[in-house]
């Protein structure tokens, strides 16, 4: 009778622990089926990331362009003061990219040439300061020189 007893009692508690386990189950399962939900959306998010960055190098890069060309254009219109600005803001970019240990914006080929680009910017300055018409033509050719620094490499096709 006493091997009834104990029997029926854990009989008893038999469900119980098979209830309590089939919940770790479910929320088991459950954590796994988030888990498995959230790796798609951080690789999509890993991919959106690296597309940004992408995209700020660009908007960097277009910007010195950008800075450099008005500064030309400002010149040769004789808006001096303005063509100043642009050029000394390019050159302060510039220079800024060059410190920089982790730039993204200029690869190791073009920032051994933007010294050469860099020794322009005392006389450049000096003639937008001073009003001088010859700094459009100065700067039309600082901007070639840019531009053949930082032009890609051409594609095979």
């Amino acid at each position: 009778m006493a091997d009834d007893e104990v029997r029926s009692g854990e009989g008893r508690n038999q469900p119980a622990n098979t209830a309590s386990r089939r919940w770790l189950v479910w929320a088991g399962a459950l954590l796994l089926a988030f888990l498995l939900g959230l790796l798609p959306m951080w690789w999509a998010k890993m991919g959106v990331d690296y597309k940004l960055e992408q995209a700020i190098r660009e908007l960097k890069r277009n910007g010195l362009q950008g800075s450099l060309s008005a500064a030309a254009v400002y010149s040769r219109r004789g808006e001096y003061e303005t063509a100043r600005q642009n050029a000394s803001g390019f050159f302060t970019d510039v220079q800024a990219e060059l410190d920089n240990a982790n730039s993204s914006v200029l690869s190791a080929a073009e920032k051994t040439q933007m010294p050469a680009i860099l020794g322009a910017r005392d006389d450049i300055i000096t003639l937008l300061s001073r009003g001088d018409p010859a700094s459009g033509e100065r700067l039309s050719d600082l901007y070639v020189e840019y531009r053949a620094a930082t032009a890609a490499p051409s594609v095979p096709q």
